[in-house]
């Protein structure tokens, strides 16, 4: 707390609902001191949070005099949040107290209700970094302790896009591959496809890829991993899309600790813009904090009682791990399967509380070509409806718009009935 270049405002009417990109906090120490039971949950909200998986968070009740309290025979944390609901005076009074315990590094918080230019500039005086008004909601804290830690000038994170199944052979992998060349392909932005499923992942053979190094590498020796590493164990598929590829062999068991992606996922994060991760059907701790970390998450269903059950335990977990992101995506493919009795689409939404961002139709005859070749679905198909969705999922998980709800014409039902038939 000893001096800072600028202080920080967040502004009161700041609503907490925006989503834009808050980087990861990194591994600190943080200790709040409360003054109210309000402001408190705000902190153990905010501790829960996925941006503060790699925080260490306390807090405590008593506000400035507390923290005084608390550091006279005791070094202080990384990060130090005082609320205060009293007047000016008394606020620079308890802050200049504190100044002489607080040690050289820690930065200061300060929460309170008085807006007033004069005393933003005595807080500035005084080193404080962060002055939030109230009221602020659970992702203006978050952001406001990110920012402590942003690099001034640093290019923007990159959005991580997790697509999971429901089931094994839902066709994840398949959706994870087709967004990520829709991004890179239909919104021109630089794409890096991870592929996780080490054993048996299918990545390769969908981008028509064989390289000699992988992720395998980059999870083995992690001690050497920074953006030149991985940059040399990318597959470019074409200018702006890359595989992570996984080995796919069974040479060795690939049992891993719940932490062992964290760093290749800040190394992806840090250099490209976005990140797709095809996240195989298991749960394991690394999977489930990978999905739990991910900026946006998207469930591949297909329309049967089993991937109903399984997509509503996801989202229900996803939902109490990640209160203040947005739901997860549903996508329901193999929607028609000839002579096979299947949960409509209504019905399968209302059960797991989500609405369909897509449904993508049983076609064998297009799939099969465009895996056999090595080829994705826009490659095979341009201007199909199919191509289509996944051009508008790749604008919905990076936020560039809503999924477009074409008018069905009234041939349509003919259309697919046709459609259907004919793939029988």
């Amino acid at each position: 707390m000893k001096e800072v270049d600028e202080l920080h405002v967040i502004d009161p009417s700041h609503d907490g609902t925006a989503h834009a990109q808050i980087a990861p906090v990194p591994r600190v120490s943080i200790q709040a001191f409360c003054e109210t039971a309000h402001f408190a949950e705000l902190v153990q909200h905010a501790a829960a949070d996925r941006h503060l998986q790699k925080a260490h968070v306390k807090h405590h009740m008593g506000g400035a005099a507390a923290a005084v309290e608390a550091f006279r025979n005791a070094p202080t944390p990384n990060v130090v949040v005082i609320e205060t609901n009293q007047d000016r005076g008394a606020i620079l009074e308890h802050l200049d107290a504190l100044a002489e315990f607080c040690d050289a590094g820690t930065k200061v918080v300060v929460a309170g209700r008085v807006n007033d230019i004069t005393l933003y500039r005595e807080l500035l005086t005084r080193g404080v970094s962060e002055y939030l008004v109230e009221p602020f909601g659970v992702l203006d804290f978050i952001r406001a302790i990110s920012d402590l830690y942003a690099t001034a000038g640093a290019d923007p994170l990159g959005r991580i896009i997790a697509v999971y199944g429901a089931k094994g052979g839902v066709g994840a992998s398949t959706v994870a591959h087709n967004i990520a060349w829709s991004i890179s392909r239909g919104l021109d932005v630089a794409t890096v496809v991870a592929d996780l499923d080490l054993g048996f992942g299918t990545g390769g053979l969908d981008f028509n890829q064989d390289p000699p190094q992988g992720i395998a590498e980059a999870v083995f020796a992690p001690d050497r991993l920074d953006g030149n590493v991985v940059d040399r164990l990318l597959s470019k598929c074409s200018e702006k899309l890359s595989l992570l590829a996984a080995p796919a062999t069974l040479d060795r068991l690939y049992d891993f600790d719940e932490t062992t992606f964290d760093a290749i996922i800040d190394v992806l994060r840090a250099t490209v813009p976005v990140i797709v991760l095809d996240v195989p059907h298991v749960w394991t701790g690394w999977a489930r904090r990978l999905l739990i970390g991910a900026d946006d998450v998207v469930i591949v269903a297909a329309p049967d009682l089993g991937n109903l059950r399984n997509a509503k335990n996801i989202v229900d977990t996803l939902k109490a791990a990640r209160p203040n992101d947005d739901r997860p995506k549903l996508v329901i493919n193999y929607v028609g399967v000839p002579k096979r009795p299947e949960i409509s689409v209504s019905d399968f939404c209302k059960a797991v509380e989500l609405s369909s961002s897509a449904e993508i139709p049983f076609d064998p005859k297009l799939f099969g070509t465009a895996a056999n070749n090595g080829q994705m679905i826009a490659e095979v198909e341009s201007g199909g409806k199919i191509a289509m969705t996944f051009a508008d999922l790749a604008r919905v998980v990076t936020g560039r718009s809503e999924m477009k709800r074409g008018k069905r014409s009234l041939f349509d039902p003919i259309l697919e009935k046709l459609g259907r038939k004919k793939a029988s």
